[in-house]
Parts: structure tokens; C-alpha cells; sequence
């Protein structure tokens, strides 16, 4: 379906001999459905109904927040939906799992819960549904990786480009300050920074890319070095082709090769990087759902809570795992030997 789109030849040849990989190929729809699922979580996974029928009236609880008076509670400026109670001819759809990241069960004795009937893979220290918490943590992991691979790989294509081009001083300063800025302690400097500030979810994106464009821009430097006194390029100065064409149009394009391969095992590096931030407590702000705070809370928890470690441990192994098969399949694909 999608090569009827393709007018590029070799663009289309790449993205067959990509779908020849099967793993790549499945991985990919399963890192599309796990995306699918977790941003739309809230009809998944939630503690209010998705459509409410009480008393001849339609709710949608999951759009809208609603006052505890419309439904006859004088006690309580909350609605809990579970325990609403309904006629004959009242009815809720609920979403499959009734529990929302930050609700406590307080049916069970004590915290951390083991897996049963109502919490399927148990919950943590504070009763909250681990499944559910997985479920909603994964898009904030895909967020911040995805963002921070965006900003970095933009800034460091940049950058990288314009030294490889310019060449000459600008080259000479440009990679002089690159190279004092690999030199900073970067695990240090962000815990510092992330002690100092309030975290959210914009901070740790903007602070983790501060430094992530670095290993890009020698990519991308080392590229135009090398392509900008190939022949074609020296062809298109001859016809009177401008700085502007000659960059965007012919050197960009043919540079972008390494940097496309490198993506998926950067996002895998970048989701990696939240959990070990959540992990020492240097991540998002408590309680946003987190696959790295779940596993601290193993560690806490190591002679009870086997749950607690083995479903985000699987989960965080499967992205991983998922994402450098795919980067595995673009590195075959933009491989010429590889397409013959």
C-alpha cells in the first residue's frame, strides 16, 4: 500500500528490502500497537466509565468531569463510579481494566498486592495498578525519546553539516567546542540540574538534549567532509548551482544514511535514560506512572514484590528489544549490498 507512494527508486528499494525483515517487519507493527495502546490508555485502562446511562441521561465520565450532585452524592465531591449505584435501567461501559494509574485498591490486605483477579500483574507500594501503570508509562518513555531524538538530531545535523561545509575557522572553532563540551561529566551535570529544577517530563527533554547532539554533529561533519569533493558536487558548482542547492539538495540528502541507522538505537539509548533517571529518583515528578520508578520500588520491595521487578523488567526488555530490531532491518536496508 505504501509503495504506490514512493516515486524514488532507490527510496522504494529500501523500504522493501526493509519489510523482507521479518523480525524488523513485526517489531515495527508491535512498536505501533503498544504506541496506539498506551496513548489512548484512558479507554483501556481507567477507573471511570467510557459512557454512563443514570437516570435517563447520557454521561461520558472519560470526557468530562462531572459535579457529585448530578448523581445524588451529598458526602463526597467525587464521584467513585464503582461504587455508583444503578437501576434496571441504568448501564456503564467500562474500559477493560478499571483502574486508573494513580487509584489505590484498598480491597487487598497490604501493599505491594501479588497478582490476582482484580489486579492482574499486582500492584505496587502504594496499591496502584501495575499494569496500568506500565500501560501509561510507556508513552511518556516514547515521549521523551522521540523528543530528545528530534531536538538532537536537528541540532546536530545543523551543526554538524555546517562544519563539515564551511570548513576552514569555522570548522577549526566549531570542533574546538565541541570537544570541551564532551569533556563535561554529562551524568553529573543533569543530576545536578534535575536536583536544582523542578523535573517534568519539557525539563528532562530540553536538560537530556543538551548534550545529545554532540556525537551527531561528528557524523554529520565527517559525512559532508567526505561528500563535498566528490564528483557530483563538483559538477553541480561547474553549472552555476548555488551554496544553498548544493547543501540541501546534494550533500544533505546523501549524508543522511548514518544518522537514519542511528536513529531506532538512539530512541533505544533515550528510553533507557528516562528509567535509569526514574530509577534514581532524579526522573518524573511522583506519581506520574514510570517504567524506572516501578523497578526501584522492586528494589525496595526485592523479598515480596517479585511482581514489581519481572513485568516492567519484561516490558522494558521488549522495547528495547523491539527498537533495535527495527534499527537492525534500516541498517540492512540502507545497506547497497544488502538491496542487490
Amino acid at each position: 500500500m505504501i509503495e504506490k507512494y514512493i516515486k524514488n527508486e532507490q527510496t522504494l528499494k529500501k523500504w522493501q528490502t526493509f519489510k523482507r525483515k521479518k523480525a524488523a517487519w513485526i517489531s515495527l507493527w508491535l512498536i505501533f500497537f503498544s504506541c496506539f495502546f498506551s496513548f489512548t490508555a484512558e479507554f483501556w485502562a481507567n477507573s471511570k466509565p467510557i459512557a454512563l446511562s443514570y437516570n435517563s441521561e447520557m454521561y461520558f465520565p472519560i470526557f468530562k468531569q462531572y459535579s457529585a450532585k448530578e448523581f445524588g452524592i451529598k458526602d463526597s465531591l467525587f464521584v467513585d463510579y464503582k461504587k455508583l449505584e444503578l437501576s434496571e435501567n441504568d448501564w456503564a461501559l467500562w474500559p477493560v481494566v478499571r483502574w486508573d494509574p494513580y487509584q489505590s485498591n484498598k480491597e487487598v490486605d497490604e501493599y505491594p498486592a501479588p497478582p490476582s483477579s482484580d489486579n492482574l500483574m499486582g500492584t505496587d507500594d502504594r496499591g496502584r495498578d501495575v499494569f496500568t501503570r506500565l500501560l501509561y508509562g510507556f508513552r511518556y518513555s516514547i515521549a521523551f525519546a522521540i523528543f530528545v531524538w528530534i531536538i538532537t538530531f536537528i541540532v546536530g545535523v545543523l551543526l554538524g553539516s555546517l562544519q563539515g561545509y564551511m570548513g576552514g575557522k569555522m570548522d577549526l572553532y566549531m570542533q574546538r567546542i565541541t570537544e570541551v563540551l564532551s569533556t563535561v561529566p554529562q551524568l553529573f551535570l543533569l543530576i545536578i540540574l534535575i536536583a536544582v529544577f523542578q523535573p517534568s517530563l519539557a525539563l528532562l527533554i530540553v536538560i537530556y538534549s543538551l548534550f545529545g547532539w554532540i556525537p551527531i554533529s561528528y557524523y554529520m561533519r565527517a559525512e559532508f567532509l567526505k561528500n563535498r569533493k566528490k564528483e557530483y558536487i563538483e559538477a553541480a558548482r561547474s553549472i552555476g548551482a548555488g551554496h544553498r542547492r548544493i547543501f540541501f539538495k546534494h550533500i544533505l540528502p546523501n549524508s543522511l544514511a548514518p544518522i537514519i541507522t542511528f536513529s531506532p538505537f538512539a530512541i533505544v539509548a533515550n528510553i533507557s535514560a528516562l528509567a535509569a533517571l526514574d530509577y534514581l529518583g532524579f526522573g518524573l515528578t511522583p506519581p506520574t506512572p514510570s517504567w524506572g520508578e516501578l523497578l526501584a520500588q522492586a528494589q525496595n520491595n526485592f523479598t515480596i514484590g517479585w511482581w514489581l521487578a519481572l513485568f516492567p523488567s519484561l516490558a522494558l526488555f521488549s522495547a528495547l528489544t523491539f527498537f533495535s530490531l527495527v534499527g537492525e532491518g534500516i541498517r540492512d536496508a540502507m545497506d547497497p549490498h544488502q538491496r542487490k
